[in-house]
C-alpha cells in the first residue's frame, strides 16, 4: 500500500506540475473539466446511487462546465460570448452561495450530522461544491500557475501540519464520530503551518499586491478553519455511506474527492476574495 501511494503521488505530482505550466488554457480547462466529472461520478457514489446514474451525474456535471467555458472572456482564452463584467457578475452567482455554504451551513450539518438521502438535496450539494471549485481552478490559474500552485500549497501545507501536530501532540479529539483521527492539537498545528506559509509570501510579495497584513491574518485563519471543514464533511459524507475512499481512481489515495476535499471549500473563498478585491 505504502508504495502504491508513493508512486501514484509521485505520478500525480508530475502530471500536475506539467500540465499546470504546459497546457493552454483551454487544455487546462477541459482537464478541469474531465476532473469535476470524475468527482461527480464519485459523488453519485456518496449518494448511494447505482453505477448508471453515477455515470450519467459524471457527464451531466460536463454540461455547466462546457457551458460556463463557451460563455467566458476572449481574455480568458475561451469562448467569448460574455464580457468581463458579465463573466464576473457569473463567477460571483456561484461562488457566493458557495461561501455561504462553507462557512455557515456545513458547520450546522457537521454538528447534527445530516445524512445525504434525498436525491434531489444531494445533486444541489453537489453542484455547490464542485461546480464553483471547477471556476476557482480555471481563475486562479488566469492569474498564473504559480498563484494557483501557491494557494492550494496553502491548503497541504495545512495537511501535512495538522498530521504531524496531531500524531505528535494529539490528545483532544476534534470530531471523534466523523473523524476519530483528527485532533484539536492537528487544527492549532495547521493553523500555525498556514500562518508561517502565508506571511512568508506575503513578506516575498507584498510590494507587488498591495495586501494589508491585518487583513491577511484573518484571512489565513479563516482559510485554516475552512479547510478543515472541508476534510470533516467529505469525511461525515464518506462515513454515512459505509465508504472508506470515494473511489479507488487514485491506487494508495482513493479519488478524486478524496484528494480535494479541502480544495473544494478554500479554493471558491480565495476566487471570491479576489474577485471583490
Amino acid at each position: 500500500m505504502l508504495k502504491a501511494r508513493v508512486i501514484t503521488a509521485i505520478f500525480l505530482l508530475i502530471g500536475f506540475l506539467g500540465a499546470l505550466w504546459g497546457l493552454s488554457t483551454t487544455g487546462w480547462t477541459l482537464l478541469a473539466t474531465a476532473v469535476a466529472m470524475l468527482a461527480a461520478w464519485e459523488w453519485g457514489g456518496l449518494m448511494g446511487l447505482g453505477r448508471l446514474p453515477r455515470v450519467a451525474l459524471g457527464l451531466l456535471m460536463g454540461v455547466p462546465c462546457t457551458v460556463i467555458m463557451l460563455w467566458s472572456p476572449e481574455s480568458l482564452g475561451l469562448g467569448g460570448i460574455l464580457d468581463k463584467a458579465a463573466a464576473r457578475s457569473l463567477a460571483l452567482v456561484l461562488l457566493l452561495p458557495a461561501a455561504a455554504f462553507w462557512i455557515f451551513l456545513v458547520p450546522l450539518w457537521l454538528s447534527r450530522r445530516w445524512p445525504l438521502t434525498d436525491f434531489v438535496a444531494g445533486l444541489l450539494t453537489g453542484a455547490v461544491v464542485l461546480l464553483p471549485t471547477w471556476l476557482a481552478l480555471v481563475l486562479l490559474r488566469h492569474l498564473g500557475p504559480e498563484v494557483l500552485l501557491a494557494i492550494m500549497a496553502l491548503v497541504w501545507i495545512a495537511d501535512i501540519a495538522a498530521y504531524f501536530t496531531g500524531r505528535a501532540f494529539g490528545r483532544r479529539k476534534l470530531a471523534p464520530q466523523i473523524s476519530p483521527g483528527k485532533t484539536w492539537e492537528g487544527a492549532y498545528g495547521a493553523t500555525a503551518g498556514v500562518l508561517v506559509y502565508g506571511l512568508a509570501m506575503y513578506g516575498l510579495f507584498a510590494p507587488s499586491n498591495g495586501v494589508s497584513p491585518l487583513l491577511l491574518v484573518p484571512v489565513l485563519l479563516l482559510l485554516t478553519a475552512v479547510s478543515i471543514i472541508g476534510d470533516l464533511f467529505e469525511s461525515l459524507l464518506k462515513r454515512q455511506a459505509g465508504i472508506k475512499d470515494s473511489s479507488q481512481l487514485l491506487p494508495g489515495h482513493g479519488g478524486i474527492l478524496d484528494r480535494i476535499d479541502s480544495l473544494t471549500s478554500t479554493l471558491p473563498l480565495v476566487t471570491l476574495f479576489w474577485l471583490l478585491s
